[in-house]
């Protein structure tokens, strides 16, 4: 991680978040990126304590001073905030302190789209100090892209790899101009600092890519030109005949090597878009994924526990529907273990109410297909066992607010554990 500095300080407990942004070393060892400290992007309407761009996201980091330290601070977004049970009221008068670092997102996210950057997700960390032993946030908050911590290393680096989760990484190119739209003044990076932090150096590929492949093209040619005298002049175009007969075999085979993908790539369940009926309800399928990191893509008591015990592989499958003529969003997730007992005690705990669950990539800055963009937060569920996996599945209402309770949507998750996502 490379930090930059730019103003003064901009809250006490920024100086905990530098050292712990320091203690990550240069490199991608950890995580990787460019941190810019103490900055005022343009638009913003203060000084932030860091923006932070990595290679698969970027996060807005606001320092909080609390009074004193504390054993518990509840934190939610909306509403008041208490430490200790006692409510938190600062000498601004500010009692949800949380506000100042969403507007300071909503603020360069903002400036990101207008520079037309790269689209990657941008979260919100929002530092808290003197130390606090536990921070609890309601499930909707953690979904939204939001993490409330002290700025221990551990912490914080636990909250960049859960907030960024863009589908591939950024090439320096990108980067740069990430990082000249947060920080105009700021000083330029060479592709090759930036390539140490992790990002993609496109020149350098292709630029290895062309240096592998031209020298041998013109040693062919010269070998095939120059060769000394042959017995007979037929012999000096065998290498070249050599030569051509090669190239014509392996653009045969590349075709049809290309043939063979595209044929087995539209073979795939995740990618197609026939209907799926299972008893009345025809499901399509809107694209899946793979994870081995699960806990990373779940939130509350599921993520506790994942984090403790792991799974060898997460899927999360996107599906929509329709139920009394209307379109319903599903998010079916198959966790898989390498034991039966895993799966049972899992689902165990994600059966509780309230105990969370896995998020779908829409609260990872991946768009759902289409004009709708579903909230899973009111969503009914259902879980089922498929062998040695666990079957998790969330349904709303893409036009309109859902309950958990809808007997329509609790139809749907009932039949879409019947769905099987392939993996």
């Amino acid at each position: 991680m490379r930090l930059v500095r730019v103003g003064g300080e901009t809250s006490t407990v920024g100086t905990d978040l530098r050292a712990a942004l320091a203690s990550w070393g240069r490199g991608d060892a950890i995580v990787g990126g460019v941190a810019v400290l103490d900055v005022q992007p343009p638009g913003c309407p203060g000084p932030i304590d860091a923006v932070v761009v990595m290679p698969r996201g970027v996060l807005v980091i606001v320092g909080v001073d609390l009074p004193d330290p504390a054993v518990r601070l509840d934190a939610p977004l909306a509403g008041q905030w208490t430490t200790d049970g006692w409510p938190l009221v600062r000498p601004d008068g500010a009692t949800n302190p949380a506000a100042e670092a969403l507007a300071a997102t909503s603020a360069v996210t903002a400036l990101l789209q207008a520079e037309r950057t790269e689209p990657v997700p941008v979260g919100t960390v929002v530092a808290i100090g003197p130390y606090v032993s536990q921070v609890s946030q309601p499930t909707p908050d953690l979904v939204r892209g939001v993490r409330i911590l002290h700025p221990e290393p551990r912490n914080l680096m636990t909250a960049a790899k859960e907030l960024a989760t863009h589908t591939r990484t950024c090439t320096v190119n990108e980067v740069r101009q990430i990082l000249a739209a947060v920080h105009p003044e700021g000083p330029a990076l060479d592709n090759a600092e930036l390539a140490a932090e992790g990002f993609v150096d496109t020149a350098a590929r292709d630029a290895a890519a062309t240096t592998t492949f031209i020298p041998r093209t013109v040693l062919a040619a010269h070998h095939g030109k120059h060769e000394r005298d042959e017995p007979t002049s037929g012999l000096r175009w065998l290498p070249i005949v050599a030569t051509i007969l090669i190239a014509i075999l392996l653009a045969t085979g590349i075709a049809v090597a290309i043939s063979s993908a595209n044929k087995g790539s539209a073979g795939k369940p995740e990618n197609s878009t026939s209907e799926i009926p299972v008893d009345g309800v025809a499901f399509t399928a809107k694209g899946s994924v793979e994870h081995t990191d699960c806990a990373a893509h779940a939130y509350g008591d599921v993520r506790t526990w994942l984090e403790k015990n792991g799974c060898a592989r997460l899927i999360r499958g996107r599906f929509e529907a329709t139920s009394d003529g209307k379109p319903v969003a599903v998010l079916v997730s198959v966790l898989r273990f390498t034991k039966s007992a895993s799966a049972t005690e899992l689902r165990a705990v994600a059966d509780k109410p309230g105990a969370g669950g896995i998020v779908d990539q829409g609260a990872q800055g991946v768009a759902w297909p289409g004009a709708h963009q579903p909230a899973f937060e009111s969503a009914a569920y259902a879980s089922g066992r498929e062998g040695n996996s666990l079957k998790l599945v969330q349904a709303v209402w893409l036009d309109k607010k859902s309950n958990p309770d809808d007997p329509a949507l609790r139809s749907v998750v009932t039949k879409a554990l019947q769905l099987t996502l392939a993996g």
